[in-house]
């Protein structure tokens, strides 16, 4: 059993609680310096340990709404979006009444995702080429959906995996960027080239779990700016933490030698 709970709701990342404090930290284990591919595959086991359920954290009922939600997630929370969408999907059900909706109703709507005036834009024009080149179907093949606007990889891999149940790619978010870095899988920045080294080391049928997997553990764990190591079931496996670590403690190391300086300094003008 893993001492993190997996998701509570299907409502967004949030739902899932940090470590609990009264928890002892995970096995201490000397870390292994395993190969790339076996690295990953070591990291898929726990992950799916530590977060058994992975479900698309994005409310929808069919393929195009979740392209709709997918697009709106961009630069906000899915549990923002989670709350914008009840209302815009009974004013807009479909792609029907999508490209046919007045864009200063569909802009209010959308309004507190950020980016709205676009994002407006992209979903009647999306919806306006689904029913003129699509016959009014949401193509389910990454060529097709990569044509429609405001629709890059990253939303169609989603919307391939959780509406059709195909595996075309990776999603990568700045989550999955961040720590499929520092796990040593990727040396890459760019989005699509990290999905290309992540899907030659994973199982194509993980693909997008792993991403979900990485987003859960992103905000519980492995966050940006003070990434709870110390707490990770992952410590003994990834070269990040020992790096992490090797930093933590030169900064330390500097702010005690600053602290000493100036205590010198007080010292010597008395």
């Amino acid at each position: 059993m893993s001492k993190y709970e997996g998701p509570t709701s299907a409502n967004g990342y949030e739902a899932i609680p940090l470590p609990l404090p009264g928890l002892p930290p995970p096995p201490r284990r000397a870390f292994q310096k395993l190969p790339k591919k076996s690295r990953a595959l070591a990291f898929l086991k726990r992950l799916k340990l530590i977060y058994p359920e992975a479900p698309c954290s994005l409310d929808y009922e069919t393929p195009v709404q979740l392209m709709v939600a997918t697009m709106l997630a961009a630069q906000c929370t899915d549990a923002r979006v989670n709350k914008v969408t009840p209302a815009l999907f009974e004013r807009f059900p479909d792609a029907v009444a999508m490209a046919g909706a007045d864009v200063a109703e569909l802009e209010d709507l959308v309004r507190s995702t950020g980016f709205y005036r676009n994002k407006a834009k992209n979903i009647q024009a999306a919806a306006h080429k689904i029913l003129t080149e699509f016959d009014g179907e949401l193509p389910s093949s990454m060529a097709a959906l990569t044509t429609l606007p405001g629709v890059a990889r990253k939303t169609a891999n989603v919307v391939l995996a959780h509406a059709f149940g195909i595996h075309e790619g990776v999603t990568v978010d700045t989550h999955v960027k961040r720590i499929s870095g520092r796990m040593g899988l990727t040396k890459h920045t760019e989005p699509v080239k990290i999905e290309q080294d992540l899907m030659k080391l994973l199982p194509q049928a993980d693909w997008e779990n792993w991403s979900i997997r990485l987003v859960y553990h992103g905000r519980n764990v492995c966050t940006a700016k003070s990434p709870i190591c110390q707490r990770c079931d992952l410590l003994d496996i990834c070269p990040g933490a020992a790096k992490i670590k090797k930093e933590a403690a030169k900064a330390e190391k500097a702010k005690a030698k600053k602290k000493a300086a100036q205590k010198k300094l007080k010292k010597a003008q008395k």
